[in-house]
C-alpha cells in the first residue's frame, strides 16, 4: 500500500502565494511510485490549482463542501462544484470545523455521503480533545465519530480515507508519538472492519503538528499510512522534506 502525504493549507495564501507554491512544487522530484500526495487549498484556489497539476500525479482537494448540490445556500460550496474544478478529495470532520464552526456528527455523515455519492474520495478526520484524552475517553470518541459517519456506508469504502488527528496537538507543537499513534490507527482500522464486517484497505493518516524532524518516525510506525500536515506545508521546500521521508 502507497503512503499518502497530505497539505492542508487552510485559511492562507494569497492566489499569488498559491500559484508560487505550486510552480516551486512542480520543480521538485518526487518518486511517486512510493507515494501519494495531496494539496487541500483554500476553496478558492482549487481551479487554478487544479490546472496547474493538471499534468501531474499531485492530487488536489477541497476543505470543506456543504452536503447539498445547489441551492439558496449563501457563501457554501457543493461537491458538485469543487468536482467539476478538478478535485478528487473532500477533507470532512476537521477538528477545526468540528469545534470552531460547531458541526456536528450528523452534518458531518451528510457530507460524507453527498461526496461520495459524487463521486469524490473523503479523507475523514476524527480525533479527541485534551479534556477527553485526559479523561481515558480517546478511544470512545474516535468510535462514535467513525460509526456515526460512516455506518453503513461500507460500499464506498474504498473511496474513503481516515484522518487521525489528536485535536489537543493541532497547531499547538505537541503531537502524539509514533507508538500511540500506532495503538489508535490500530483501533480505527478494528472499528472499519467491524463496519465493513471484513478487513479494508482504508489508509489512515496521522496528523497532529507534523514536521519534517518527526514525520520519518510517525511514517515508520505499523498502521500509519500516511500524514495529514498542517502548517508544516506552508512552505514547498518544507513540505517536500516530509514528503521524501518516505
Amino acid at each position: 500500500m502507497k503512503k499518502i502525504i497530505a497539505a492542508n493549507w487552510k485559511m492562507h495564501k494569497t492566489y499569488e502565494e498559491a500559484i508560487s507554491y505550486i510552480n516551486e512544487l512542480l520543480k521538485k522530484n518526487i518518486d511517486f511510485e512510493k507515494k501519494d500526495v495531496l494539496i487541500y487549498p483554500p476553496c478558492l484556489y482549487v481551479c487554478e490549482v487544479s490546472k496547474l497539476l493538471e499534468k501531474s500525479n499531485i492530487k488536489v482537494g477541497a476543505q470543506n463542501v456543504y452536503y447539498e448540490k445547489k441551492g439558496a445556500f449563501t457563501g457554501e460550496i457543493s461537491p458538485v462544484m469543487v468536482k467539476s474544478c478538478g478535485a478528487e478529495y473532500i477533507l470532512i470532520g476537521h477538528s477545526e470545523r468540528r469545534h470552531i464552526f460547531k458541526e456536528s456528527d450528523e452534518l458531518i455523515r451528510k457530507k460524507v455521503i453527498s461526496s461520495l455519492e459524487e463521486g469524490l474520495k473523503v479523507m475523514l478526520c476524527v480525533g479527541e480533545t485534551l479534556e477527553e484524552r485526559e479523561s481515558q475517553l480517546t478511544f470512545n470518541v474516535i468510535e462514535s465519530q467513525l460509526k456515526l459517519a460512516l455506518a453503513g456506508l461500507e460500499e464506498w469504502f474504498e473511496n474513503i480515507e481516515i484522518a487521525y488527528e489528536p485535536v489537543w496537538a493541532i497547531g499547538t507543537g505537541k503531537s502524539a508519538n509514533p507508538e500511540d499513534a500506532s495503538k489508535i490507527h490500530s483501533f480505527i482500522k478494528d472499528i472499519l472492519k467491524d463496519i465493513a464486517k471484513k478487513d479494508t484497505d482504508i489508509r489512515v493518516l496521522y496528523g497532529g503538528s507534523v514536521n519534517p524532524q518527526n514525520a520519518k518516525e510517525f511514517l515508520k510506525a505499523p498502521n500509519v499510512d500516511g500524514l495529514l500536515v498542517g502548517g508544516a506545508s506552508l512552505d514547498p521546500n518544507t513540505f517536500l522534506e516530509i514528503v521524501n521521508a518516505c
